[in-house]
């Protein structure tokens, strides 16, 4: 486990690609510059995708945790 902070949490277990990173997509804009959401998933495609969205479109991809088959991200909101 790890004791980062999350102001939301988004449960993407059990959904396929692209499923996990349109919901995070969608979470992002709901929030406000600079919180963090917790995205769990079991899609091994977020392993590649959820880096990749932070990258291109800016956002902070603190940490990111592996634990059999279930995958752990948490992403900050890039500033406005």
């Amino acid at each position: 486990m790890s004791d980062h902070h999350s102001d939301h949490e988004l449960d993407t277990r059990g959904l396929r690609c692209p499923e996990p990173v349109m919901m995070l997509h969608k979470q992002i804009r709901a929030m406000a510059a600079g919180e963090t959401v917790l995205i769990e998933a079991t899609d091994p495609a977020t392993q590649r995708d959820i880096p990749q969205f932070c990258e291109f479109l800016g956002h902070q991809l603190v940490d990111q945790q592996i634990a059999g088959d279930d995958f752990r991200y948490w992403v900050r909101k890039k500033a406005d």
